[in-house]
């Protein structure tokens, strides 16, 4: 049994190595290899029926809406004892690494150091802990904006409005699409879409203080490949009659889940500003280490140079006497 595991193992990362993709994304990481999914999984398969390992968390940094020709992060976080990742793109192997320092938040950073359309879709990152490999996290999908013209949102009857009515948004685009996205500021669902030529209509209610918040739309072509965004529109809902009937604002799992997230990452910052703060530290312990032994060394030669001066005229003085007349 032991020896068909190995060879089924061997197998899936023979595969992997073998199986090259012509597309580069240029993400940070060892980008050489791809390979897709199902080979992988045959071995994870396999593995997990020793022991099943919890899935990661995926996340990008500042957001996952890129402006094109900016740089973004995608991090990735598995358990305390994960020491290898992967990210794949729409399924295919795009970069691996290990992370710097073991421990509670271990995390790796894949950088892409400009948004293209190439590096816009689906992502997905996995760990290994000791022979084992992680289910894949849930899909990440980066969107890169600043593609097509600003379209125009506007909200009706108006923006602001009693709970229990109904609104509706409009975007409108001058040049022709296929699809628009309605997004909320701050609200970590879906972005909400509709398909549409040069106008769609997003209904909404009725509403409640729930709704409240800054909306943007955008047109776009694909789901990975947006306009720019539309100026805010701002809903204000507000109550009548009893208050404590009225629905208020609530928190979702997902709001719970991306508080969690920000929560980890402003630790990991911190364990990273407390890092740099040894470095400093340890390199300011050095450089007084090395001026101290520089100075021990300049005080050690001055002493011998000083001993030598004073054996030679000691020893000018020795033989000054030896010559000397001997008076009779």
């Amino acid at each position: 049994m032991t020896s068909t595991l190995s060879a089924l193992l061997y197998l899936g990362e023979f595969l992997q190595v073998r199986e090259t993709e012509s597309r580069g994304l240029g993400v940070g990481g060892n980008m050489s290899h791809c390979s897709c999914l199902p080979g992988l999984y045959l071995s994870q398969t396999i593995s997990t029926q020793k022991q099943i390992l919890s899935k990661p968390i995926i996340w990008a940094k500042p957001d996952f809406m890129i402006p094109k020709g900016m740089r973004v992060l995608i991090l990735c976080q598995g358990t305390p004892e994960a020491v290898e990742y992967q990210l794949y793109f729409e399924g295919h192997l795009s970069a691996q690494q290990s992370p710097k320092q073991l421990g509670r938040r271990n995390i790796v950073m894949f950088h892409i150091p400009a948004m293209t359309l190439l590096t816009a879709g689906q992502y997905k990152c996995i760990y290994r802990s000791k022979e084992l490999w992680s289910n894949p996290s849930d899909p990440l999908d980066l969107v890169i904006t600043e593609m097509y013209d600003t379209p125009t949102l506007s909200v009706h009857p108006g923006p602001e409005v009693t709970s229990g009515k109904n609104v509706t948004f409009y975007c409108q685009l001058g040049t022709a699409t296929n699809k628009f996205f309605l997004l909320k500021e701050g609200r970590s669902g879906r972005p909400q879409h509709r398909y549409g030529n040069t106008q769609v209509e997003f209904p909404m209610g009725p509403v409640t203080t729930a709704h409240r918040g800054t909306y943007r739309c955008f047109g776009s072509y694909n789901n990975h490949a947006w306009s720019f965004p539309s100026e805010p529109v701002k809903l204000l809902v507000t109550d009548v009659g009893d208050s404590s009937l009225a629905p208020t604002e609530h928190t979702s799992f997902s709001d719970l889940w991306d508080l969690d997230l920000l929560t980890t990452e402003a630790e990991f910052q911190q364990d990273l500003g407390l890092w740099d703060h040894t470095a400093q530290n340890l390199l300011r312990i050095g450089l007084a280490f090395l001026v101290l032994v520089a100075l021990m060394c300049l005080l050690a030669e001055d002493w011998l140079w000083r001993k030598r001066a004073q054996e030679k005229a000691n020893g000018n003085d020795t033989e000054k006497i030896s010559m000397a007349p001997v008076q009779g």
